[in-house]
């Protein structure tokens, strides 16, 4: 009955209104806020400095960076020398690399679902075209989106894998995290579940099964030293010293050592664990 007054009592009814709708705003904003968080893909969240993280980066920094000047790395009699390069790297000299004794290379080509390295066509084509085998690498941000939702993503914008016999598969760059905790706010059995989720999308996508990138270290402290992976997928390992040191649970040996975080004339240095034949075979799935 009040709506329907007039006079005196419309000052009144205006200010209920303008206080309805102040607490109409106040309500509608956590009811959009839920919506956004829960996304599939991390728009509004894109990476800040996606071109200084490039593979072992952060390993670097939180586990010390080069061996010692002039050592050797040891166990090496069977070895195929590779590099792995990303946008920091820009223009590649690959026939160079190639003539220095380089037969393989990782390009580095998304991170999150936000990024494409915008050099991954002359780093990915050149290496091809210098005869190496190459392969492309995608660096994860756990906290971003869903672990299959960045692999169909990485699959999409350079990962896929083709039966050419040069083509290596995939690999899944895990480590620490370059914007915030190390464990990107995951208890070991959500990180854990978070690269199953991304190995299934790869494998459902492009028939191979991922190699992981990951230190020991890393490995322990976020997903507590889990044992799932090492059956299945291939180990690269960082480590720079002049041994490997022990491996994460689950792998018996490593596929391939990144022995050095620079190189000469261009690119981290890494060693492929067994003679060329195995490269191929591991390029031929």
């Amino acid at each position: 009955m009040p709506l329907r007054r007039s006079g005196p009592a419309r000052r009144p009814l205006t200010i209920a209104a303008g206080t309805l709708v102040s607490l109409l705003s106040v309500c509608v904003l956590p009811l959009a806020l839920p919506g956004s968080a829960g996304a599939s893909s991390d728009a509004g969240k894109r990476p800040a400095h996606p071109e200084r993280d490039w593979m072992g980066s952060t390993i670097a920094a939180h586990e010390g960076d080069e061996r010692p000047q002039g050592s050797e790395p040891r166990g090496t009699a069977k070895i195929v020398p590779g590099v792995d390069v990303s946008s920091h790297n820009k223009h590649v000299a690959w026939p160079a690399l190639y003539r220095s004794g380089v037969r393989w290379a990782y390009v580095k080509a998304t991170e999150g679902t936000n990024y494409k390295n915008p050099y991954f066509a002359h780093q990915y084509r050149g290496s091809y075209n210098a005869q190496m085998i190459r392969g492309a690498y995608h660096f994860a941000l756990p906290d971003h989106s869903s672990g299959a939702t960045q692999a169909r993503y990485f699959a999409a914008h350079g990962g896929a894998w083709s039966r050419d016999g040069r083509t290596l598969p995939g690999a899944l760059d895990m480590e620490y995290n370059p914007y915030g905790a190390s464990c990107y706010g995951k208890s070991p059995l959500a990180m854990v579940d978070w690269i199953a989720d991304f190995f299934r999308a790869y494998r459902a996508r492009t028939g191979r099964d991922a190699v992981i990138y990951t230190s020991t270290n890393w490995w322990k402290a976020c997903t507590g030293n889990s044992t799932r992976f090492g059956r299945t997928n291939p180990l690269w390992i960082p480590r720079y010293g002049t041994s490997i040191g022990p491996l994460p649970a689950g792998w018996r040996f490593q596929t391939i050592w990144q022995h050095t975080s620079s190189g000469k004339p261009i690119g981290d240095r890494n060693r492929f664990n067994g003679p060329y034949s195995r490269l191929k075979a591991l390029a031929n799935g």
